[in-house]
């Protein structure tokens, strides 16, 4: 698996789809690895060339002493197109990753687009993760197991019927999360990046053609954000996806991969 070193960090990515095609950059979530993103690849991979990282602390990269800064994971994004000679890319992040994706924008020039998903600017209008939510995803009653524990704090991020009525999917997102998931301490050091971002004061200067999309039953980024991004970003194109979750780009991976490759096309 290549490596890319930011400043001696060590950032594993891989690639896959086609060679000569547009590249997509994949920027996951707080403490999720690279297999979030696996409905969209299985669906793009014959149109673009993929690119997929492990965010720091997660996965196969390395897990510096912390806390993070957003900043500091738009760098390892840039090292990682960087170290695979990709001069220009369209930027998809989803949660973390749409903030990771938005300071790229500000910092770094190989961004052609950017997608949003379920994200939000920061800053003083930003509607905060409810508080039954962080006490769901963050303290986790001591007498489950892992596995358990696992599916405690992904309750907010789904709808309510996905576990069961998709059992088998479910079972194989905790498999992933339990080999790749960003340790305890890795994951409060992406939060602390998460709490202290704020890019609200700066959205006009994000001028690429972006796509925002936010499900409205999402329980962990409110869609007042999506709103906030959408009515301040100046070249920005909306859309709401009705009751969906904060992993809606896993629960309804069909409609988002058709409209982001009808936005990319776009482009």
């Amino acid at each position: 698996m290549p490596i890319a070193d930011n400043d001696g960090v060590a950032i594993a990515y891989e690639r896959d789809g086609l060679d000569d095609a547009e590249t997509i950059v994949f920027v996951e979530g707080l403490g999720y690895g690279r297999w979030m993103w696996r409905w969209q690849r299985a669906q793009l991979d014959d149109h673009y060339d993929l690119l997929l990282f492990d965010n720091r602390g997660t996965g196969d990269s390395d897990e510096p002493e912390g806390p993070y800064t957003i900043s500091e994971m738009a760098g390892d994004l840039e090292a990682v197109l960087a170290d695979a000679g990709i001069e220009q890319a369209h930027v998809v992040g989803a949660s973390m990753g749409g903030m990771i994706a938005m300071q790229y924008a500000l910092e770094y020039e190989r961004a052609d687009s950017l997608a949003l998903f379920a994200t939000s600017p920061g800053g003083p209008e930003a509607v905060p993760t409810p508080e039954e939510t962080l006490s769901r995803m963050y303290d986790v009653p001591d007498d489950l197991d892992e596995r358990e524990a696992i599916k405690y704090k992904m309750a907010p991020a789904l709808s309510e019927t996905f576990p069961e009525q998709y059992d088998d999917v479910f079972e194989e997102i905790v498999d992933w999360r339990l080999e790749t998931d960003a340790s305890e301490r890795a994951r409060q050091w992406q939060g602390a990046a998460v709490e202290a971002f704020d890019v609200s004061d700066r959205l006009d200067e994000v001028t690429l053609p972006t796509l925002v999309i936010h499900g409205t039953g999402d329980q962990v980024v409110p869609a007042e954000n999506g709103e906030l991004l959408a009515e301040a970003l100046p070249n920005s194109r909306y859309l709401t996806l009705h009751d969906a979750p904060h992993l809606f780009f896993i629960e309804e991976f069909l409609q988002v991969n058709e409209h982001l490759d009808m936005f990319l096309r776009d482009v």
